[in-house]
């Protein structure tokens, strides 16, 4: 079992929570000495292709590793004649003794210190100045200054040589090797010289800049936003790595060029491969009379669809008749992806390398091609469609009595929007408003027993634009989800659910079938009392040794409408593990599942896709599948799923940027949502934006950061702001190129 590792505020002041953008804090404060010394002129020009004297001397060792040599035998053997090549060689020796990468034997003789310790390990880059990195075969993070990186990035494999340490010490290390690089493209703003130019990355975190040629420009002007292709990687310290630019955005701030830098900075696609869209183009619309023999035939049944008023993939309906007991049948109809997409295919293996559909604020990124996630699979009305299906019988209550999978083939009569669902709840009026209202009943009986069970009650925000023809915001709201909202998510909760148990019961033990699950952890004990300690100061007991779910959901019913109710959210939600994907049958604690999986939207997600084929699989009498495999892809799509929320939130900040570029001056009440030694973020109340104001512009006092109780305060004053205090804060500037809004702090109106 590795040990935690040290928190943001303790491992790195210079970085803090995952809240999109938040990574930007730093960006007005850029301090010239973190870039100095690979921007000066000419001198920042990737080269140096010859190797360091003290490299050839540690490559000579390295090819012979288990002999001895003396000074002189080196020196012959490096064809060194003069006394100048003595003394250095003297010199680099003492170094690469010191460094502890020879062993020194009876005086004068050297060896190769096999004994030294090298791990592997994936790159955690805290800030500019340094990284850890995060490997399996130690329990703590291996710290890495940036001039021992060896230009490895955030997220890259490398190999690491641990340096000794003192007892009790930091583990500190060398990269003496990138095996695998998680990215050679990056995203920034263009410099431009005479003859070649620098891109600045837009990751703040980032240590160098990239350097681009005059035949290798590709026509960016000053100020663009680009894509550069890393070409060529330094041999030594000091210099920058060499690239091309490969995509020409345009001027930075501009929301096309915003928006497809926020794009390449994830590795989001920007079309499918030609190929790909052929593939989806051959495929016949037709539903032939042998397809719909092997399925059950549900056109019959009165089904509908509920969705956002402006989406257009269609992936579940609801299908409602009452049965001769009394008893309700409700179907949950999904669209049959896989019907389509076959496992070989092109679509197949570009619907796994996306693993997901990304929604920016004004564009979807889809997994699969229109022609399929539009058309063929969407659940449009009027039409007929082949789905893969969980049907219940349930009454009134919401007691279960009988369980059906299988393909089949529906048809939907209407397409409500969430709106129109609603009113219908709420007037009990309108065409299917009965068919709604019984739906929503049983809904809030599966719900309450949900809550019973454990499940956790906290309603995330949401935050949405409103936005011209131009892409320019005009205003943003927090959606609101209504009882029509949770209707649908009951019954997707359900299917979800039993869809998991039916496979988990297929077996026993270690025989029990290859499932994909969708997994959630219960929360880290430590950071749970840390939270106990924080909520106390607001008036709110949590007791970490109670029932965790009761202790949580008695909160979320307090705290409801007040304003520190997000504080408080976000910070109870970084108590517990992320969710993630797993063939670990491992449970769901915020759902109070003991198993779950995503089955209910393979348009835009490729773990329900692998779930409708391990169902169908299984339902035909299969063996269990390939566990590793399955798990393999878990990984990746976990790992996509994390970009695309990063890609979400990094469009969602740059839109709430630049609405607020137009309210320079203007006061608005608003909670500091986090502290950090440079400055308090604070969340605007009513729009949800956040910005910074810097300690630099509090000028009745020199605050200190004091961490472990999210805090600052006054050197002199003894004055404290507090994470939850509400606060009037007036806009200074927002930078849409950074991504930040900066704030003063105008008075405190309640602290805690």
């Amino acid at each position: 079992m590795r040990s935690k590792r040290p928190s943001k505020s303790g491992r790195d002041k210079d970085s803090r929570n995952e809240k999109g953008g938040s990574r930007r804090g730093e960006s007005s404060r850029r301090e010239p000495s973190a870039r100095s010394n690979s921007r000066r002129g000419d001198d920042r020009r990737g080269g140096g292709k010859d190797k360091s004297a003290k490299g050839i001397v540690l490559e000579m060792f390295s090819n012979s590793p288990d002999t001895v040599f003396t000074q002189r035998q080196i020196t012959r053997k490096l064809g060194i004649v003069d006394k100048k090549g003595r003394d250095q060689l003297q010199g680099i020796l003492v170094n690469l003794v010191r460094e502890n990468k020879l062993l020194l034997i009876d005086g004068d003789k050297y060896q190769l210190n096999l004994r030294v310790n090298i791990i592997t390990g994936r790159v955690d880059l805290a800030n500019s100045k340094y990284a850890y990195i995060v490997s399996e075969e130690t329990e703590d993070d291996v710290r890495v200054f940036r001039e021992h990186l060896k230009y490895a990035m955030d997220g890259d494999v490398v190999k690491v040589e641990v340096l000794p340490t003192m007892q009790g010490g930091r583990a500190e290390g060398i990269v003496v090797e990138v095996l695998e690089r998680s990215r050679t493209e990056l995203v920034g703003i263009m410099e431009l010289s005479k003859n070649f130019g620098f891109v600045v990355p837009d990751f703040k975190k980032l240590y160098f800049d990239v350097f681009v040629g005059e035949r290798n420009l590709n026509g960016a002007e000053a100020g663009d936003k680009v894509l550069v292709k890393i070409v060529e990687w330094p041999k030594e310290p000091g210099k920058n790595p060499t690239g091309e630019v490969i995509r020409v955005f345009g001027p930075a701030g501009e929301h096309e060029a915003e928006i497809h830098s926020i794009m390449a900075e994830f590795g989001l696609p920007f079309e499918f491969p030609e190929a790909v869209e052929e593939e989806a183009n051959q495929i016949s619309d037709k539903i032939p009379a042998g397809e719909i023999a092997k399925r059950r035939d549900m056109r019959d049944v009165t089904t509908f669809t509920i969705d956002p008023a402006d989406a257009k993939d269609f992936d579940d309906a609801l299908s409602i008749q009452k049965l001769e007991n009394g008893n309700w049948e409700i179907g949950v109809h999904i669209a049959d992806v896989t019907h389509y997409v076959h496992p070989r295919s092109l679509l197949e293996k570009e619907a796994f390398h996306r693993a997901t559909s990304v929604y920016l604020v004004d564009r979807t990124i889809p997994m699969l091609p229109e022609r399929l996630s539009n058309g063929l699979c969407s659940l449009r009305p009027n039409e007929e469609k082949f789905t893969f299906s969980v049907v219940f019988e349930i009454d009134d209550n919401g007691k279960l009595y009988d369980t059906w999978y299988g393909r089949t083939v529906t048809y939907s009569d209407r397409r409500f929007a969430y709106e129109e669902a609603q009113e219908r709840i709420e007037t009990g009026e309108g065409d299917f408003a009965e068919e709604i209202n019984v739906l929503n009943n049983i809904a809030k009986k599966l719900q309450a027993k949900r809550f019973k069970n454990g499940a956790i009650s906290f309603e995330t925000t949401e935050v949405k634009f409103k936005l011209d023809e131009n892409g320019k915001p005009l205003s943003i709201y927090v959606k609101e989800r209504k009882d029509a909202h949770k209707l649908i998510e009951e019954f997707m909760l359900l299917a979800n659910k039993k869809v998991a148990e039916f496979v988990y019961n297929k077996g026993k033990g270690k025989k029990r079938p290859t499932m994909v699950y969708r997994t959630h952890g219960s929360p880290d004990p430590d950071k749970l009392n840390t939270f106990s300690v924080f909520a106390r100061k607001f008036g709110y007991k949590v007791d970490p040794d109670g029932d965790i779910s009761e202790e949580l959901n008695n909160l979320t019913h307090e705290i409801e409408g007040k304003p520190e109710q997000s504080v408080l959210q976000n910070l109870a939600i970084r108590t517990m593990a992320k969710a993630k994907y797993s063939t670990e049958p491992e449970g769901h604690f915020g759902l109070a599942f003991d198993h779950y999986s995503h089955f209910t939207s393979p348009i835009r997600r490729y773990p329900d896709m692998m779930a409708h084929r391990l169902l169908q699989h299984y339902l035909d009498g299969g063996q269990s599948e390939d566990k590793e495999a399955f798990e393999e892809r878990c990984r990746h799509s976990s790992v996509m799923e994390k970009r695309a929320a990063d890609a979400e939130r990094a469009s969602i900040k740059y839109k709430q940027v630049e609405f607020m570029k137009d309210t320079i001056g203007n006061q608005y009440k608003g909670i500091v949502s986090g502290v950090t030694e440079w400055g308090i973020f604070v969340e605007i109340e009513e729009n949800k934006c956040e910005g910074m104001v810097r300690l630099s512009s509090l000028n009745d006092d020199y605050y200190e950061l004091d961490a472990n109780n999210y805090r600052i305060i006054g050197r002199q004053s003894k004055r404290i702001i507090s994470f939850g205090d509400e606060v009037m804060v007036e806009i200074v500037s927002a930078n849409m190129a950074e991504r930040t809004i900066d704030m003063e702090l105008v008075e405190t109106l309640k602290t805690h």
